[in-house]
């Protein structure tokens, strides 16, 4: 019982850091495509 609920667990955690990593990652092409046209803007 006690192995069922440490991996499910660990499953949980996995799958909510992945996709805190995607989430992540996708604001940070947001933010890099927004200063790529203010540097576009300015020149």
């Amino acid at each position: 019982m006690f192995k069922k609920l440490t991996l499910a667990l660990v499953a949980s955690g996995l799958v909510l850091g992945a996709s805190a990593c995607n989430t992540v990652k996708g604001a940070g092409r947001d933010i890099e495509s927004v200063g790529q046209a203010g540097d576009n803007a300015i020149n």
